[in-house]
């Protein structure tokens, strides 16, 4: 790139127009602002474009000068050369290592040279956000300081990013230059110390031998975070480096751009649980209305009538919400994971009463179960068989059979759930089992889906509802068990299969009702009907009209899986860390959430959703963060330059996962959890469980 040392001005770091960010970048003006407040950093100069420090000196004399301070009358002393972009270590991006720096500059030529690589490198980079603009050369200026030879060096974070703790500081530190740890090539070790310097966590490595940040050292660290969170009214991203004589020097100072939400304290714990069962995709809204919500009904009268739970927090809260789209229960409510105080809930002589009076009535149910569950699926049967075709009712009735499925469902998931907790598995045969031996049985007959299903009710327990368009049955080539009727499931499995039967009532009622309403309000497809809610059904469906803004209302996307077990920071969903020992071969997470996809190394067709393999986190990959379902390295730390960038593109990245390139190969379903570090492999969203079920049938 073409640099004529007339278009160039001088700044010194110490000069009040060097603390300006629109003249000499972030990244040189947050070391100016931090020099002026007394903090250990190195001098130094920045070259800006003239016409932004009009009263700088400008020209090669200037610059000369400026240089020999630096480098010595003979030009022998080393310099490191960065970019200090206006773009750069701002609040909203850091835009970390995508600019060169040039490290180890001695003599007046290879100083050049190394001011046009870093000038060059702003036409280089691309934007990583579709919203942002191309780095225009004039938005670039040029920080030089001399080289310092760090006996340790690092980074560090005045809060845990990967945490969301503003209580922890987080350290990563090297033998040598921070440069080899903000590039992934070295992973570093890891220190999580307190605000008063106590190491509370970390690499095991730190602490046991390799003692790279003495008590000392961990005392000055501490202190210079929080001198910089004073200074920058915020917690600070910086590098820094420890010379021969024990001295600390901040090389970098920038805010921290992407913090983990932490969930408050007490937050519910949240989990896909036995509602993924019925509900495995992302419900759009009249899903959730139709389906979600009185599955929660169903739910809070079955715990309820057990006294699993007192009956004002069952008022207070729900035990089914949705998460993204996705249906999520409450955990503890539900019984499937062990309270967060046991001791307190044995002493807890409200808890027992209520137990007590719970297990009268449960022992009375659970002789009544099975005939009140008989006389149920029986009544459900004969208003299924009684409603005509959806053609030949009125618009009314078919709204009033949609409303009664909503009741039905309510009563069904209630027996539903209190007959898996008190009457067991009974035979062990299932739906979906049933299912695939009908379907194995008619796989020669050429019949399409839809005449299958028409054939077979019993299939629908193989697919799960949906106002979007129905996905195509399993494969059964497999099965070779014969089928044995819907009347010779367990009482559970038949309760279930009467869930589907009403949802699948529900979708032929509401496909009718929207052609209805396309004939006097414009197209009006079922897709589109999903993204309304029951009480704007109910107001179209009495003529008051579709919603103004119905056409611009987006279907949610079909995001990724939800952890397993998880807590809401924000209606952020925050993986809940295990609390026994850490799985052999998991890495260190470096946060940007949870995410499930396709294992790819970077090469070949990019899958749909990608989970990017790596050896280490190279900032040149920079440029392929935007999309991916997760990051998942062999080396490399959380607070190198790659992580940073995904997290604030919220890809779910674990770092220092062993043999990561052999374990995932290319085209491997992966489930990344930014929080643990934890990769593991993992059934896509929109996958049937149902199949799953009949092949444990199939071995038995």
């Amino acid at each position: 790139m073409r640099f004529e040392t007339t278009e160039w001005a001088v700044v010194p770091l110490g000069t009040p127009s060097a603390v300006d960010t629109a003249v000499t970048g972030a990244k040189a003006a947050n070391l100016a602002r931090a020099a002026v407040a007394g903090l250990p950093v190195l001098p130094g100069f920045v070259l800006v474009p003239a016409e932004r420090a009009p009263d700088a000196l400008t020209g090669d004399e200037a610059l000369r000068g400026a240089w020999r301070t630096l480098a010595g009358g003979e030009g022998r002393e080393p310099l490191v050369v960065r970019s200090s972009s206006l773009y750069e270590d701002t609040e909203n991006s850091s835009m970390a290592g995508r600019f060169d720096s040039v490290l180890d500059v001695q003599g007046w030529d290879s100083f050049v040279s190394a001011v046009r690589t870093v000038l060059a490198s702003a036409r280089r980079v691309r934007p990583l956000r579709p919203a942002a603009q191309d780095v225009p050369a004039d938005g670039m200026a040029v920080l030089v300081q001399p080289m310092l030879t760090s006996a340790v060096g690092g980074v560090m974070f005045g809060a845990d990013p990967v945490e969301g703790r503003t209580d922890r500081i987080l350290v990563s530190a090297v033998r040598g230059g921070p440069d080899q740890l903000v590039d992934g090539s070295t992973p570093g070790v890891r220190y999580q110390l307190t605000r008063l310097a106590r190491p509370v966590g970390g690499d095991p490595a730190g602490r046991r031998g390799d003692r790279l940040l003495t008590r000392a050292r961990r005392h000055q660290l501490v202190n210079l975070a929080k001198s910089t969170e004073r200074v920058f009214g915020g917690p600070q991203d910086m590098e820094f480096g420890f010379d021969g004589e024990e001295r600390l020097w901040l090389f970098q100072s920038r805010p921290i751009t992407a913090m983990t939400p932490r969930p408050p304290r007490g937050a519910r714990l949240f989990g896909a649980g036995p509602v993924a069962e019925t509900l495995p995709g992302v419900l759009q809204p009249l899903e959730e209305d139709l389906w979600a919500v009185p599955m929660g009904h169903g739910l809070t009268v079955a715990l309820d009538i057990a006294g699993a739970a007192p009956r004002r927090r069952l008022r207070r809260l729900p035990v089914v919400t949705t998460v993204g789209g996705r249906a999520v229960a409450d955990l503890r409510l539900l019984g499937t994971v062990p309270p967060a105080h046991p001791f307190l809930e044995r002493i807890n002589t409200a808890n027992g009463a209520r137990r007590a009076a719970a297990a009268w009535r449960v022992g009375r149910l659970r002789s009544a179960l099975p005939l009140l569950a008989v006389d149920l699926m029986a009544d459900v049967d004969r208003a299924l068989a009684g409603f005509p075709p959806a053609g030949d009712m009125l618009s009314g009735r078919l709204l009033d059979a949609v409303a009664w499925g909503r009741q039905a469902l309510s009563a069904l998931h209630a027996q539903e759930s209190l007959a898996g907790a008190l009457l067991g598995t009974g035979s062990g045969a299932t739906a979906a089992g049933e299912a695939l031996a009908e379907l194995a049985e008619d796989r020669g007959r050429g019949l399409g889906n839809e005449e299958l299903i028409a054939l077979h009710p019993v299939l629908l327990a193989l697919l799960p509802p949906t106002l979007s368009g129905r996905p195509s049955l399993p494969d059964a080539g497999n099965v070779t068990f014969l089928p044995r009727g819907v009347d010779s499931l367990p009482v559970r499995e038949g309760l279930r299969l009467r869930i589907r039967w009403v949802q699948e009532m529900q979708v032929r009622m509401l496909a009718e009702l929207a052609s209805r309403l396309s004939a006097g309000q414009g197209e009006v497809s079922l897709a589109r009907l999903a993204l309304l809610r029951w009480d704007e059904l109910v107001r179209a469906a009495r003529g008051e009209g579709l919603p103004a803004d119905l056409g611009e209302r987006v279907p949610r996307p079909e995001s990724g899986a939800l952890p397993e077990v998880f807590r809401l920071a924000d209606g952020v969903p925050v993986a809940e860390k295990p609390s026994g020992p850490s799985v052999p071969g998991q890495g260190q997470g470096a946060g940007g959430g949870f995410g499930v996809g396709t294992a790819w190394d970077g090469r070949g067709e990019r899958p749909e959703r990608p989970v990017l393999i790596v050896e280490h986190l190279d900032p040149a990959l920079a440029s392929l963060l935007p999309g991916l379902a997760g990051l998942v390295a062999q080396t490399g730390s959380p607070l190198s330059h790659l992580a940073v960038l995904a997290r604030e593109h919220q890809v779910p990245t674990a770092v220092g996962v062993a043999e990561a390139i052999e374990r995932f190969p290319a085209g491997t379903t992966l489930a990344v959890d930014g929080g643990t570090g934890a990769v593991t492999s993992h059934d896509l969203p929109g996958t049937p469980a149902a199949p799953a079920a009949s092949r444990q049938e199939t071995a038995a």
